[in-house]
């Protein structure tokens, strides 16, 4: 009779509420530190320029902003994008590229939020399966431990066990994956950032 077992700490390495270090919320699952919104300041440096400016933007802004927010569009098409947005009729202005870094922040910033808000949700379930599978093991223990033992329950949970643990073990991968989307979003927003603030500066 087989009896798994597998330290579930180990699984939740780089991954665990309980063990992310620097984490000051108990539901975040990530080894990334959680931050809820990108620092625009850090980003942008002509924050505020904008503020009571009365001209309405170009139209292309919020197209172009739409088009940069877009994960499937490389960092190179949104540089061409920008490039094409820069030299065309009639040419962007400053305050055009403050709308349109505002625009691709808030869009890239809401699906951050988004994402981080299902991670916790997966996370709380993976700790929930955390529970059941040590309940599992526990039962198994006291069914052996018994004057007479019931090997047909034991073969029946260690067969669910195994099965749960598969599952717990996938899921765990795949939430180490979703741990680094949020930071990416915020590598990708940083980097269209440069790339408009560049074009001011021109």
């Amino acid at each position: 009779m087989k009896f798994l077992q597998f330290p579930l700490c180990v699984v939740f390495i780089g991954v665990s509420p309980l063990y992310a270090a620097g984490s000051h919320d108990p539901d975040w699952p990530c080894v990334q530190r959680r931050v809820d919104t990108p620092s625009t300041a850090v980003m942008w440096p002509y924050q505020g320029e904008n503020q009571g400016a009365t001209e309405e933007p170009a139209p292309i802004t919020a197209e172009l902003a739409q088009l940069l927010a877009l994960r499937r569009i490389s960092l190179d098409e949104a540089e061409k994008a920008i490039d094409e947005a820069a030299n065309g009729t009639p040419p962007l202005g400053r305050d055009d590229y403050n709308a349109i870094f505002a625009d691709v922040f808030e869009r890239l910033n809401q699906r951050r939020s988004l994402l981080m808000s299902g991670i916790t949700r997966y996370a709380r379930n993976q700790a929930r399966m955390a529970d059941e599978i040590d309940a599992m093991r526990n039962e198994i223990a006291s069914l052996n431990a018994a004057e007479t033992p019931d090997f047909d329950r034991i073969d029946q949970i260690e067969a669910d066990l195994d099965w749960r643990e598969r599952v717990f073990r996938d899921r765990a991968l795949s939430l180490t994956y979703a741990c680094e989307t949020p930071v990416l979003l915020e590598k990708r927003l940083y980097a269209i950032a440069q790339m408009l603030a560049a074009r001011i500066g021109d």
